[in-house]
């Protein structure tokens, strides 16, 4: 076996190999932080509200996928946990954020951080504070060989997965009359109610499509991340760097900052492990330096 190795050796060096594999690791760490910072940018866009409870979501779209695998099958938890947690995030705009779009942003930092606590120490109540074992569904499972490139099937259908949400947000966003009274609320809202639109229901549409992306998040990373009443705040920060990074405003610019942010982690993992949870904080104090709205931030009337 050595002599045919010797023979006939890999096309690709095994260093490249094992970047590409750490490039593609960050790449899907930066989908799942794209998923939950496009919600957060949309919701602070059109109701400068700072979701802080954001993270609480994405717990409870991962304890209602086990709790809906485990009764119905994974197909059916997949579908089921963001419209739930996304029908949550319509009683909550209606409840509580609708009451606060126009009163001091620190006002709603105030609510969403309690929030954020009831959520989840009513997880710790119902489903207790050991975490909760979630296996990968048995059809994908394995892994896909690409030459010497090998890669976790279910990843890749996590990839997969993320990049259809992502289009079908943007399609929403860019093509449908939804998307452009969405984009004008955003610019500037009083022009929009001038018009005699009311931005109450594409609020609350919002709230549900963020928050949903929310759940999706937890859904399918429940698998690799783990599911526990706290895991919400460990994706917090991480997405609020990423809307940083990628400007307010900016649908593309938080997909290219996740990107990067996702990347970057990668190589400093194979490069640097240490620095890797610092990395991301760098890449947005050079950012900022550069470019203090982000990437491709707009400028907001009302925010100004």
């Amino acid at each position: 076996m050595a002599h045919a190795l010797s023979e006939e050796p890999s096309p690709v060096p095994i260093e490249l190999v094992f970047i590409l594999e750490q490039l593609t690791n960050g790449l899907l760490v930066g989908v799942y932080y794209l998923l939950i910072a496009l919600g957060l940018s949309l919701i602070f866009s059109l109701g400068g509200i700072v979701n802080l409870a954001h993270g609480g979501f994405y717990a409870i779209g991962a304890y209602v996928m086990v709790t809906v695998a485990d009764r119905l099958g994974y197909p059916a938890a997949f579908v089921i946990s963001p419209i739930a947690v996304a029908l949550i995030g319509i009683v909550v705009e209606r409840v509580f954020f609708r009451k606060f779009y126009r009163l001091d942003p620190a006002l709603g930092l105030l609510l969403t951080f309690g929030i954020a606590m009831v959520i989840e120490q009513v997880l710790r109540m119902a489903f207790g504070a050991t975490p909760r074992p979630f296996s990968i569904p048995e059809f994908l499972r394995g892994q896909v060989f690409v030459g010497d490139f090998i890669y976790s099937r279910y990843r890749l259908a996590i990839l997969g997965v993320a990049v259809a949400a992502v289009a079908g947000l943007w399609y929403l966003l860019q093509r449908t009359p939804f998307g452009r009274i969405v984009r004008a609320g955003i610019q500037d809202p009083d022009m929009v109610g001038a018009l005699g639109i009311s931005l109450k229901p594409y609020l609350t549409a919002v709230a549900a499509l963020g928050i949903g992306l929310a759940g999706l998040a937890g859904g399918i990373m429940a698998p690799i991340t783990g599911v526990h009443p706290a895991m919400g705040n460990e994706i917090l920060i991480a997405a609020f760097v990423v809307v940083v990074i990628g400007g307010l405003g900016s649908f593309w610019g938080v997909v290219l900052a996740a990107l990067l942010v996702g990347a970057v982690r990668g190589l400093t993992v194979y490069f640097f492990p240490p620095a890797a949870e610092a990395s991301m904080y760098l890449l947005m104090f050079l950012v900022l330096l550069l470019r203090p709205r982000g990437l491709f931030g707009e400028r907001i009337a009302r925010l100004e």
